[in-house]
């Protein structure tokens, strides 16, 4: 497993890290994501770090925080052996200290989520959205106060706009209170906006990605056909609401090109959209869940080989669509697009 620098960090991760969605099985949505319990979940464990999958992701809102305690009950006795990545900051409860990422909500949340973990620190924490509510640089010297503390190594967020990440970026930058290292994103080859403003952000300023929902949302499992129906056993009958909207002309294309490339290379259709998000600018770990062993292989077989370029750029002009303003001028004349060239192709 190959390991990559977090943005302008000295922390290193996997390619590939595991999402704990599937934990704990509380509430409609995380219920309809998997139902994994403990022993269950000791298994997956066994399997990534045995894989060099290192990195364990999960929120206080998954499963009510169910997620969290059978993260940290399967990684008890080997806490030293993982990275631990978690969020806050999206509605937990009703009251309103429950949501939102002010001082009072940040340092409750991250001493239930040590206790939940059964761990003395959390490696990466990130805000789970922005929080218009609160100054910027009351998150921002919370979070400083939670690094020196020692119960957080690193911070980040998760779905920020360019202006909320550069904004928080230069308080941090003011006070030389710690930078955001992470941008967990919803990236994948159905949905590609991330590539217009967050990718290029990413990499001046020195902020990695973490991509989530990196098969669009369970769209590119090779299961989804032009003409078909969605099959019985998918989960998207339960959760296509919550996820990101895709097109489905867009999404039968690529997958035509994925199951070309499929028959090329003996591989799977997941397999080849992860390998493909691994190829791209910025991106330093996928985050790939799994309610199984046999879910979990299938994905430890997108890493130790790479999409030849005439593969990727196949890929590329199948996922690509038309740029929104203000990029489309950059993406439609040679004059703009000689001053931008972009990060990715087009």
């Amino acid at each position: 497993m190959e390991h990559r620098q977090l943005g302008r960090s000295g922390l290193r991760v996997p390619e590939l890290s595991f999402g704990a969605g599937t934990f704990g099985g509380r509430g409609e949505l995380f219920g309809a994501w998997g139902t994994t319990d403990v022993d269950e979940a000791r298994a997956i464990v066994d399997r990534c770090l045995e894989a060099g999958v290192t990195m364990f992701d999960t929120a206080d809102v998954y499963s009510a925080g169910a997620s969290e305690e059978v993260l940290g009950a399967a990684l008890e006795g080997r806490r030293d052996e993982a990275l631990i990545s978690t969020k806050a900051g999206l509605p937990m409860g009703p009251g309103p200290h429950d949501a939102g990422t002010s001082r009072s909500r940040l340092l409750t949340a991250v001493d239930d989520a040590l206790r939940r973990l059964r761990t003395d620190r959390i490696d990466l924490f990130q805000l789970h959205a922005f929080d218009a509510t609160t100054p910027i640089e009351e998150v921002v010297g919370t979070l400083d106060g939670l690094v020196t503390a020692g119960k957080v190594r690193y911070v980040g967020v998760s779905n920020f706009s360019g202006w909320q990440l550069k904004a928080s970026l230069d308080v941090a930058d003011r006070n030389g209170w710690p930078r955001y290292v992470a941008h967990q994103v919803y990236y994948s080859l159905v949905g590609r906006d991330y590539e217009w403003d967050l990718m290029p952000l990413g990499a001046a300023e020195g902020v990695g990605a973490l991509v989530w929902s990196p098969l669009g949302w369970g769209r590119l499992t090779g299961r989804l056909r032009r003409g078909a129906p969605i099959p019985a056993g998918s989960r998207l009958h339960q959760t296509a609401e919550y996820g990101p909207p895709v097109d489905d002309e867009l999404l039968y294309d690529v997958v035509d090109v994925l199951d070309a490339i499929a028959r090329d290379t003996g591989r799977t259709v997941p397999q080849i959209a992860l390998n493909w998000l691994l190829t791209r600018p910025t991106v330093a770990s996928v985050i790939v869940g799994a309610r199984d062993i046999t879910q979990l292989e299938e994905n430890l077989g997108a890493t130790g080989w790479r999409l030849t370029d005439e593969q990727v750029a196949r890929l590329d002009a199948a996922s690509a669509r038309p740029a929104p303003y203000p990029h489309f001028p950059y993406q439609r004349q040679e004059g703009f697009a000689r001053l931008n060239p972009p990060l990715v192709p087009g």
